[in-house]
């Protein structure tokens, strides 16, 4: 297990290796000591399992405000996903700013989101799995979202959005009023 630094703070990309024979592959996908390096006691509460039908499908974007706010690690157990952060944290120097990167079942790759993230991604095959971990209860007092085609974020979906949940296509565009997520 590799990890890469991305340009957001806190938000790691992470190269998994398998080992394999003619009888398949075995491969980590967690492991606490070598996750240590990128956040000393790192405890998942809950993991889920995102099952998305549909090229071109857009979850997201979601995060969970204080004091219920998560850290996620999220690998692609099926297909393939663009898959997307944004930085939402109130006083860091890349407020908005977005990070996204391509996980599939083939790419062994994973992604660490750290708490004051918002979350989406697009389906880039007919059928995506995602596996979540996650270091609090999904708490929908604390659950918020924002719009993924927001002009302020410009992010750049590789295909058209399709699929919105009613939820997702309620979020608007983030205004000057928006002050971010605080610890």
């Amino acid at each position: 297990m590799k990890y890469q630094r991305t340009a957001l703070a806190g938000l790691f990309e992470i190269q998994h290796t398998p080992i394999g024979d003619a009888r398949g592959r075995f491969t980590r996908l967690f492991c606490e000591k070598e996750l240590a390096a990128i956040r000393p006691d790192l405890h998942f509460t809950q993991i889920n399992l995102s099952e998305t039908r549909g090229r071109g499908t857009l979850r997201g974007l979601h995060y969970q405000t204080p004091p219920a706010a998560e850290a996620k690690l999220i690998r692609c157990l099926r297909g393939r996903a663009f898959d997307v952060a944004v930085d939402l944290r109130a006083e860091s120097p890349t407020f908005l700013h977005w990070h996204a990167v391509e996980l599939s079942e083939d790419n062994g790759r994973a992604v660490f989101i750290p708490e004051g993230f918002a979350h989406g991604f697009q389906a880039l095959s007919d059928e995506v799995d995602l596996l979540y971990m996650h270091t609090a209860p999904w708490t929908p007092a604390c659950e918020a979202g924002i719009c993924h085609n927001d002009p302020r974020l410009s992010i750049a979906w590789p295909l058209p959005a399709t699929g919105l949940s009613t939820r997702d296509r309620g979020y608007t565009p983030i205004d000057d009023g928006f002050a971010g997520v605080r610890p």
